[in-house]
């Protein structure tokens, strides 16, 4: 039983610690870009992906890709078409998709731990699960180290990043499908309901301190990884949810570090 548990534990950890890698730089363009609010919208319609992924007797991680990608796409035709704030729209998407993945998975016939898809259960993964995350995430953190030069330049200004050659829709697509693909591996470690939390918050702590993007998106995939470990921690001390635990621990980290800028 022993053994059992530490292996469970250890699956929990490189599964935590490795998406944490790949949401340390996802956050930071999160952060620079002020798209927070995006990925949180995103991460909501996650629950739809879930629904489809099911009906179709496929991977959850496939279908949440798939309707992510697809949220992307109905954001843009919206902005095109209609005289309303982005902010607006993504509002609007994004609790419409929870309602509808709640709906849909209420008429299934067979039983889904709900609970579970909103906040996470780290504490579930199976090796087989931890495995594929890890590779998943070294993808991401390849894609991200390939484009990282024009993902900075079109940061700063999107056209003088046109001016240098670089295609910006490409770019942006490829970044939303890499954080399709993020929200997918993140939901059984953090839950929909605070995804966007592992990637926020260890990147807003990083920024009291970096003085270059690189080291911001270093930063935070170090704080991210400690929130996961501390979380985890915290989580088997108290006998509480880990997902939480996780949140507070890299809020914790947060607050410590506005006091340590401060004085």
């Amino acid at each position: 039983m022993v053994v059992n548990m530490s292996n469970i534990i250890i699956q929990a950890m490189l599964a935590g610690v490795f998406i944490a890698l790949a949401a340390g730089p996802m956050g930071c363009f999160l952060v620079w870009r002020r798209m927070a609010y995006f990925g949180d919208s995103m991460a909501h319609s996650a629950l739809v992906g879930i629904a489809l992924g099911i009906s179709l007797g496929v991977s959850h991680s496939l279908g949440i890709i798939v309707v992510c990608i697809l949220f992307a796409i109905a954001l843009g035709s919206l902005e095109l078409r209609g005289n309303l704030a982005t902010d607006t729209l993504l509002g609007i998407l994004a609790h419409s998709a929870l309602s509808l993945g709640l709906i849909w998975i209420s008429l299934m016939d067979h039983p889904i731990n709900l609970e579970s898809i909103l906040f996470g259960d780290i504490l579930t993964i199976t090796y087989h699960e931890s495995i594929a995350i890890v590779f998943g995430v070294l993808i991401v953190l390849g894609c991200i180290y390939k484009i990282w030069p024009k993902l900075i330049l079109l940061t700063l200004h999107q056209d003088l990043a046109f001016a240098e050659g670089v295609h910006v829709k490409q770019i942006k697509w490829i970044f939303m499908a890499l954080l399709s693909i993020m929200v997918a591996f993140s939901v059984q470690v953090i839950g929909i309901l605070l995804l966007m939390s592992l990637m926020i918050i260890p990147a807003a702590t990083a920024r009291q301190w970096a003085r270059s993007p690189l080291s911001m998106s270093l930063l935070a995939m170090l704080i991210g990884a400690l929130s996961v470990m501390l979380g985890i921690w915290g989580s088997m001390q108290l006998d509480v949810p880990s997902a939480p635990c996780i949140v507070l621990c890299a809020t914790l980290l947060f607050v410590i570090s506005l006091f340590k800028k401060s004085a």
